[in-house]
């Protein structure tokens, strides 16, 4: 697990993976902004308030709600971008590193989306119910362990499929759940860290393809 978030981190910043690195980069800026524009747009509509203080308080009500929901809707956007850049990354990764290794088929676009949405969707809902543990003291410990299996799943999964069909790559997941689980801790606590959370579905990617050769080939 730490040779391959090593390994992972030294992909990221070749300069191979630049261009797709600032590509996400933007994507994820981009969406954030857009949300941020949409909400305030709304909200500009929504608060008519007769004071002014009222309408500042509300204002900074507001901010603080949205920054909670960054914090909270990173995973599911982690998801998302995963099947836009997986093929991409993961054979830049295999190409790399596995060179003598049979290169991946890459999963077909609406495969890749359709995966991609099913399991944002899926960390959404598990995100929003583990919000009200927040308030317990245990929140962030939940939604890390929660990310760390939904994210670990869908990775895996995903890069496996390049390589084997999809009940293969799901048998070795569920083979190998406790090791796959724990891996996903590395990924799940960088998606809350601020900033660093932009490189994530890139980290993912190629982190999970070396797990991915470690798991096969320890299962071989």
């Amino acid at each position: 697990m730490i040779t391959a978030a090593f390994k992972a981190l030294g992909d990221l910043l070749s300069r191979d993976f630049r261009s797709v690195l600032f590509k996400a980069i933007g994507l994820t800026l981009a969406l954030f902004i857009a949300i941020l524009v949409g909400v305030e747009i709304l909200l500009s509509y929504l608060m008519v308030l007769s004071w002014p203080w009222a309408e500042t308080l509300a204002a900074i009500g507001a901010g603080l709600v949205l920054l909670v929901a960054f914090f909270f809707m990173m995973a599911p956007v982690t998801a998302i971008f995963a099947g836009l850049f997986l093929d991409d990354i993961a054979g830049r990764v295999e190409a790399r590193h596995y060179a003598r290794d049979p290169a991946g088929t890459p999963l077909s676009g609406f495969r890749a989306v359709q995966t991609s949405l099913q399991f944002a969707l899926l960390i959404l809902v598990v995100n929003i119910a583990v919000l009200p543990l927040v308030f317990t003291g245990i929140g962030a410990l939940a939604l890390i362990v929660a990310n760390a299996y939904l994210l670990s799943r869908e990775f895996f999964e995903m890069i496996a499929m390049r390589h084997m069909a999809v009940d293969e790559a799901r048998l070795l997941r569920r083979e190998n759940t406790p090791r796959i689980f724990a891996a996903g801790f590395v990924p799940a606590v960088l998606s809350v860290i601020p900033v660093v959370n932009l490189v994530v579905p890139l980290f993912a990617t190629s982190y999970f393809t070396h797990i991915f050769k470690q798991v096969r080939a320890s299962s071989l």
